[in-house]
C-alpha cells in the first residue's frame, strides 16, 4: 500500500539522493537502487512513475557529458530501436498486470543485475554477431524495461560482451537508457500511470537526484570503487530478495 503524500515525498527524496550517489560513484544503478529502496514502502507502478523524470534527466546529463552522441546512436542504433519499440509495446499490453507480478519481476531483474555485476568477464561478442546481439539484448531489455524500468542487466551483458572501455560504457548506457526512457514516459502517461500529481513529484525528484550525483562524483575519488561495489551488491541482493518475498507472500 502506497503511504500518504508527505511520507511518499520523504521516502522518494531519500531514495533518489542515495541512488544518485550510487550513480555518481559507479556510473550506473539509479533505477536499480531507487526502485529497490522505494518499493519497500511504495507500490512498484507508483515507484516507476516517480522514477521517470529523474532517470530521463540524469541520463541526458550523462549522455551529453560523455560526448559523441551521434556516434553512439550509429553504433547502438539497432539496440536503441528495438529497445524503444519493445518498451512502449510492453507497457501498453501489460496495463492489467498485478503489482505482485511487477514486484517479482523487478526482484528478478535486480538479482540478475547483481549476478552480471559480480562476473568480471563474460563471453566476447564478435563483430559479425554485433547487430543480431543488439536485437536480442534490445528485445530483452525492452520487455524488462517496460515491466520494471530496470534494464541494466541485459544492457550490461551486451556491453561487457563487446568489451567496451569505461568511457564508452558510460556513453552507451547514458544514450540507451535515455532512448528507452522516452517511450516509457510516454506510455506511462497514456496508460494513466503517470498523472499530474506523480508528474510533479517526479519532476521534484530531479533536485535530490542531481545533488546526490554531485556528492557521488566527489566520493568516487576518495574510496575504492571495488569495495563500494561489493557493499552495493550485498544491498541490492537484500532488496531483490525482499521484492521476491513480497511477490510470493505479499505485504
Amino acid at each position: 500500500m502506497t503511504p500518504d503524500l508527505p511520507t511518499t515525498i520523504a521516502i522518494a527524496t531519500l531514495a533518489f539522493f542515495l541512488a544518485a550517489i550510487v550513480k555518481g560513484v559507479s556510473g550506473i544503478g539509479l533505477p536499480t537502487a531507487s526502485l529497490g529502496l522505494m518499493t519497500i514502502w511504495i507500490e512498484p507502478r507508483v515507484a516507476i512513475a516517480i522514477l521517470l523524470l529523474p532517470m530521463l534527466g540524469s541520463n541526458l546529463l550523462q549522455a551529453v557529458r560523455a560526448g559523441d552522441l551521434l556516434g553512439a546512436l550509429r553504433r547502438y542504433g539497432v539496440f536503441g530501436a528495438v529497445l524503444a519499440v519493445m518498451v512502449g509495446v510492453t507497457v501498453l499490453v501489460s496495463t492489467e498486470v498485478d503489482e505482485r507480478v511487477i514486484a517479482g519481476l523487478l526482484g528478478v531483474a535486480i538479482l540478475i543485475y547483481v549476478g552480471v555485476s559480480a562476473v568480471n568477464r563474460l563471453p566476447e561478442i564478435p563483430d559479425r554477431w554485433d547487430r543480431p546481439a543488439q536485437a536480442v539484448f534490445g528485445l530483452i531489455a525492452g520487455v524488462l524495461g517496460g515491466l520494471t524500468a530496470a534494464w541494466a542487466a541485459p544492457m550490461g551483458i551486451y556491453l561487457s560482451g563487446r568489451r567496451v572501455l569505461k568511457d564508452e560504457f558510460v556513453r552507451a548506457t547514458g544514450v540507451l537508457i535515455l532512448i528507452g526512457t522516452l517511450p516509457l514516459l510516454g506510455t506511462y502517461v497514456q496508460a494513466g500511470f503517470l498523472g499530474p500529481d506523480l508528474l510533479i513529484l517526479s519532476a521534484a525528484m530531479l533536485v535530490p537526484t542531481f545533488l546526490g550525483f554531485v556528492v557521488g562524483e566527489r566520493i568516487r575519488g576518495r574510496i575504492s570503487e571495488a569495495r563500494f561495489r561489493k557493499v552495493l551488491l550485498v544491498i541490492f541482493t537484500v532488496l531483490g530478495l525482499n521484492l521476491l518475498r513480497r511477490a510470493i507472500w505479499g505485504g
